[in-house]
């Protein structure tokens, strides 16, 4: 994949993490703030726990930090996967989420 193909593939993933805090906080009582600063968004829950997202250009991959754990997804032309799994971002962001929300998010 080129450079520009990666970097609007990776901000349309920003772009849903931010879109998705917006809906959840819309439709249920859970309060995710997030906020984004260049090519990373930070989720702040209730307890003070947080979940980073973050691009990491020169690899082409994506990075999620949550106090499950670091973990590294490159998109593999359908899906961004976990390089070290069978993870797909958006259902182990919901699953970390959740955890740290102590309720069901679906991103």
């Amino acid at each position: 994949m080129t450079d520009l193909e990666y970097l609007d593939r990776a901000e349309a993933l920003l772009a849903r993490v931010e879109a998705g805090c917006d809906r959840i906080n819309e439709t249920t009582d859970a309060d995710i703030d997030n906020q984004r600063v260049g090519g990373m968004v930070t989720l702040t829950f209730e307890d003070g726990s947080q979940i980073i997202v973050n691009l990491q250009k020169p690899l082409q991959e994506v990075w999620l930090a949550a106090r499950a754990g670091g973990f590294h997804y490159k998109h593999d032309g359908s899906a961004w996967r976990d390089t070290k799994g069978q993870g797909e971002f958006f259902a182990d962001l919901a699953r970390y989420a959740s955890q740290q929300a102590g309720r069901k998010l679906n991103f």
